[in-house]
């Protein structure tokens, strides 16, 4: 263990929210990874900064973990600081906008959104990330987009400031933003919705639910859909037409279910998911001429 990142780490945070060794199997929700040189729970966006700011000047690896539902950690864990922002998780409705903290979970950010029958956000009710890891990835579904949504974000910059930027400077696009191009951290999120009716709110969170539910393989630990999707198709339409539906490697298998997902089968490691990727990869390549990219974030040595 390094000691002068340990002892700069309990400068900036109470040592309760210090941990070494950490496994990150027990934070994503592949369940799969190994431990993290230093895992730390800031409350606060004063308790963020002061810790981004100690591991820059001390050039140290860092990475900001929401609530690792988009994320392949290596077996052998990570060399580096993760900062977990899932105790930042506050979320209220104010004149018609709702402001959530970057932990703040979509499902509880969808439920706020119907109790002040708000419409808009039902796409992400089933989305099982935090509003800070969907803002940098520009997360959708079912036909709707962060991009849609964000009316402001506010981050930590490369020099480490505190800045609120608007949706037109956030460079949304296809499972990206300027957020992910340029290593910022996400603070918090302002939400903006159209007033609608509960009932009819309520009733296409339900209609989602039930059609996630139905084609996806939700019982088994996964990172959601594995691939992005090529311009012009579907990753999962090309994987089961490859006749990979249900191809495993380990305890990693594509689903049957749905052959967009690569699934923990129950026993699998980051090597076994990293392996069925690289492979569906090139045999899709190799039948349709499409090379598929990975959606989900790699993280460690492979």
């Amino acid at each position: 263990m390094n000691k002068e990142i340990y002892e700069g780490l309990l400068a900036c945070l109470s040592a309760e929210k210090v941990k070494t060794g950490e496994l990150m199997a027990k934070h994503t929700t592949f369940r799969i990874g190994g431990p993290a040189d230093f895992f730390v729970l800031p409350e606060n966006v004063q308790e963020v900064q002061n810790v981004i700011g100690f591991l820059k000047e001390k050039g140290q690896p860092y990475y900001i973990l929401g609530n690792g539902s988009n994320l392949l950690v290596s077996d052998k864990g990570y060399r580096g600081t993760i900062v977990c922002l899932s105790r930042m998780n506050g979320i209220e409705e104010k004149d018609g906008a709702i402001f959530a903290q970057a932990g703040a979970l979509m499902s509880k950010i969808a439920a706020k959104a119907l109790e002040n029958s708000m419409a808009g956000f039902e796409f992400a009710s089933g989305i099982p990330g935090s509003v800070g890891g969907a803002v940098v990835m520009n997360a959708g579904a079912y036909g709707g987009e962060m991009k849609d949504v964000i009316e402001e974000v506010t981050v930590l910059n490369e020099e480490n400031e505190i800045v609120t930027m608007r949706n037109e400077e956030l460079e949304f696009g296809y499972r990206t933003s300027v957020v992910m191009k340029r290593g910022y951290t996400v603070l918090s999120v302002k939400i903006r919705l159209e007033k609608g009716e509960k009932e009819k709110i309520k009733a296409l969170m339900d209609e989602l639910k039930e059609r996630r539910t139905s084609k996806q393989p939700l019982e088994y630990p996964s990172a959601g859909s594995t691939f992005k999707r090529p311009e012009g198709y579907f990753a999962g339409k090309l994987i089961q037409d490859s006749g990979l539906s249900g191809f495993r490697v380990g305890g990693a298998r594509i689903s049957e279910k749905h052959s967009g997902f690569v699934i923990n089968g129950g026993d699998a490691t980051a090597e076994d998911v990293n392996s069925l990727m690289q492979q569906v990869s090139d045999k899709v390549y190799e039948k349709f001429g499409v090379r598929l990219e990975p959606e989900v974030k790699r993280l460690g040595e492979f």
